[in-house]
């Protein structure tokens, strides 16, 4: 199973780049998984014809957080993946996160623009950064994880 992620869009209207990051990078993902600080709802509206999974993040207004969780719990192919955005400052922010699920096997995140893909305790961290933001990350990427016998991520430098 391969999952498409993405996270701080930060778009206040549909943007033909987001579009072609879709079709190039998650055009043969199962499910796609956007952590969060959307801005505009109508950012999903570039995944149609894909199962989408979101959160809210810091950045969202009242309209996005009516519609989205602050934080889900997703179980694909036997495994438990959270997905949250984050908030405040970026130093202990994986701890903080990682509080706020039980049992997973893989803590999805966003807000701090970084990409992160890293095994800790036995739970899979992966941030995907920013697809279109560089105000604090020089490079714009995204993630892909995949689901088989172990759950595993890889962080993809956008190109488009």
């Amino acid at each position: 199973m391969k999952i498409g992620v993405i996270s701080d869009t930060h778009l206040r209207q549909y943007d033909e780049r987001l579009r072609r990051i879709v079709d190039e990078y998650f055009r043969d993902v199962e499910i796609i998984m956007h952590a969060g600080d959307l801005v505009a709802l109508e950012v999903l509206d570039v995944f149609a014809g894909k199962k989408v999974k979101a959160v809210y993040g810091n950045m969202d207004g009242a309209d996005i957080r009516d519609r989205l969780s602050d934080k889900m719990l997703i179980e694909m192919g036997g495994f438990r993946i959270g997905l949250i955005h984050g908030w405040g400052m970026p130093f202990g922010l994986e701890k903080k996160l990682r509080k706020q699920f039980d049992q997973i096997d893989c803590l999805v995140y966003g807000h701090t623009h970084h990409a992160c893909n890293k095994l800790k305790d036995g739970v899979l961290y992966f941030n995907p950064g920013s697809a279109m933001d560089k105000r604090f990350a020089k490079k714009n990427t995204i993630g892909i994880l995949e689901i088989g016998d172990a759950i595993t991520g890889r962080i993809i430098e956008i190109s488009v």
